[in-house]
This record gives C-alpha cells, structure tokens and sequence, in this order.
C-alpha cells in the first residue's frame, strides 16, 4: 500500500530515511541502500547511458502526485491533498477548482492528470480523484475541466467516468493517458475488494478506454454489455499506476503494484485479462498473473519477484539526446526510490538500466511525463518536502 509520511529527501539517503520510505512502502522489501537487485529473470543493461542533469522546478509540496508539461512551457501538478497547481515563468501558484466533493484518505485524493488533445484551443483537461458524499466515501470518477487563459482558476464542465470502486481509498489506480487515437485511457484500482478484478460488471481493477465526452468507443472489446461495463478495455488487475504509449506502435503498456511479490510491467491487449483474482476473502498469497485459474491470463512482460518495488508512472523516453535510451521505458519507482529503464525490443524487455542521478536521491517518485523537448518530469511523494524534477540528458560540450 502506498500510505504515511515520511521525511523529506535531498539528494543523499541516510540510512534513517531509507528505512523510513520502507515503512511508507507498498510492501515489505528491503531499505534503498543501493541500486536494487536485479528482478528474477531481469538482464542489466550494461550499454552506454546518458549522463543526465537533475533541477528541482518546484519544491515544498505534500504529497505531489502527477505533472502534465504544458504546451509552451511550465507544468500543471496534483497534490493528493486536493491542490491543482501551476509552474510557469510566473513561479508557482494555485489554481482555484471547486473540489468541494474530494475525497481524502488511505492513498486517495486527488491524483490522475491530463491534458486534451487540442488544449491549446479548448484549454480542456481531465482529473481523476476520489469523491464523497455526506463525508463518506464514494467513488473514484473522472471529471472535465476548462483551465482560464492565465491559469488562475479551472472551471468543472462535466464528468466523464464515474462508479470506480472506493473503498477506504487502497487501491484507487487513477491514472490517466490520452491515447493516439484520442481516447481517454484510466488505469483502476481494486479497491482491496477481492470481487472488483474479475467481475466483468466492476470498473475495479481495470483499464478503461472511454471517448472524452465520456461515451462508449465503437470498438472497445465489449461495447456490446450494458451500462459501464463497455468501458472496460482490460480486467484482472490490482492497481495500475502507470500507462505509457509506445513510441512507433502506439501499443499501451502499464505498470501495476504486485502484494508481497510481483510488480508487473504489461503489455495491455484489448479485451485480455491479467489473472489477478485474490477472493474470497482479499488473499494477497495468491499468484499476481493466475494462470492455474485462468489458463488464458496474459503474463507480464516484467515481473519484480519479491520484494515488490512500488513500480510507479511510466513513460517511454524519446529523442536523439537519449542516446541509447531512446525508445526505452522508464517507470518510477516508491520503495526503491528510482527509476528504471528499461530497453524495449517490440513488445519484449531485453534489458534494464537505472538512472543513476536520481538513484536514492529524492525519495519515492511517483510519476513520469515527456515534455515538448524530450525531457523527463519527475515527481516525489514523501509527504512533505516534496519536487517536481526536471530531468534531462546532458548536452555534450
């Protein structure tokens, strides 16, 4: 699970506050002294890595959750707290949104970001949170948003996808990818009840493709069932918490938090189910892809074994300044506080990298975007002290 506090991180480890992010991990594991050892099966990438500068864009933040680089420069960025900022050339500030039905708790709140495709006309974005009514919990939704020409205030115009399970807030997924077709991507949680993976009628523990004004895509993998359940483009998850689109394909991939073993990297197919299934009774023994109950279930394409590494956003890296990591995906990671590149042969992981700079250095990273530019935007989630990063290669000479 991905809860608590813990103290802020700058640039060094210590061995206190390594085994603090342990206990503020999504399972048991090791403390981050050190690069992590190599996943069962994993081939370390041994090939010539870019040496990469590493600036801290905005700082003092709790609980920083995702970051959309916006068109022109600066980046909008969620706090789990319910904070919709904006970073420009005018500094850091608030932008006023009417969250008035968020719900915070566990690991919800505020959490999935994206922008439109045609943003820079409609100034149209999309935020995936928990909600509550009467105080109590209700559901994890998607809501529609028109940010003001000088970002001062976001205006709610509609909601797109709602119903997500929400429990005491475990497991609440949320995040968001606008795919190349133009179809809105959520990755779900669970919500810790065992029913939601594999219940056909649950948009727990799923993916979802919907159009941006929230209707059915014709050719979703079961637009034929009635009510939510045509949304679902994937089942048989625990928590995804990142998607990413592979360059040159436009096949989507996602990273999932495994229980005590098993993180997954997958490669997502229409209508394909992944095999997690932990009924009765929210088992978390049993096998992340189960394949002795689902002999068709689609195995993961990377697997952490034990311990679990807390596998994050994602993101593939593009551009010639990346050198040999260009076309590579790199996911964040919580409990090993880094991040890992992974080099990508069609729809393969043939080997995995680190980046160094950022190895034990900020504390848990949360999420991944690409900038205009090709560099990386990074953010901490510690609980207080938190960073939106930029990271990028360094230019030669």
């Amino acid at each position: 699970m991905d809860t608590g506090r813990v103290p802020a991180v700058r640039r060094a480890v210590t061995t206190a506050a390594a085994a603090a992010l342990l206990l503020a991990g999504c399972a048991a594991g090791p403390a981050p002294g050190g690069a992590p050892s190599s996943a069962p099966g994993e081939t370390p990438w041994a090939g010539p890595a870019p040496a990469l500068e590493v600036e801290a864009v905005v700082e003092d933040l709790e609980l920083a959750w995702d970051v959309a680089p916006l068109p022109g420069g600066g980046v909008l960025v969620t706090e789990r707290g319910g904070r919709l900022l904006v970073h420009d050339d005018r500094g850091t500030r608030e932008v006023a949104a009417d969250l008035g039905d968020l719900f915070v708790g566990s690991e919800a709140g505020l959490m999935g970001l994206a922008l439109a495709p045609d943003f820079e006309r409609s100034r149209e974005l999309f935020l995936c949170h928990a909600a509550q009514e009467d105080g109590r919990p209700r559901d994890v939704r998607v809501t529609r948003w028109r940010l003001a020409g000088d970002a001062s205030a976001a205006e709610r115009t509609g909601t797109v996808v709602d119903g997500i399970p929400l429990s005491s807030g475990r497991h609440s997924g949320c995040r968001l990818l606008v795919a190349p077709d133009g179809t809105l991507v959520v990755g779900t949680g669970d919500a810790a009840q065992a029913g939601n993976p594999q219940d056909p009628g649950s948009l727990g523990g799923k993916t979802l493709r919907v159009a941006l004004d929230g209707s059915v895509p014709a050719d979703n993998p079961f637009a034929d069932r009635a009510g939510d359940a045509a949304l679902v483009h994937t089942l048989g998850h625990r928590n995804v918490q990142g998607l990413a689109v592979q360059p040159g394909t436009g096949t989507l991939w996602s990273a999932e938090h495994g229980p005590d073993v098993d993180d997954e990297v997958n490669v997502l197919v229409p209508g394909g189910n992944y095999g997690w299934d932990p009924g009765p009774g929210y088992d978390e023994s049993v096998p992340m892809t189960d394949r002795e109950a689902f002999p068709d279930a689609i195995g993961a394409v990377w697997s952490s074994g034990r311990p679990t590494r807390a596998t994050s956003g994602a993101v593939f890296l593009e551009g010639e300044q990346w050198g040999a990591w260009d076309g590579a995906l790199a996911v964040a990671e919580l409990k090993n506080t880094g991040v890992a590149v992974h080099r990508v042969e069609g729809r393969e992981i043939t080997g995995t990298a680190r980046m160094a700079e950022l190895e034990d250095a900020w504390g848990r990273l949360r999420s991944l975007a690409l900038d205009a530019d090709g560099a990386l935007w990074v953010t901490t989630s510690n609980g207080e002290g938190d960073a939106v990063l930029r990271v990028a290669p360094r230019s030669a000479g």
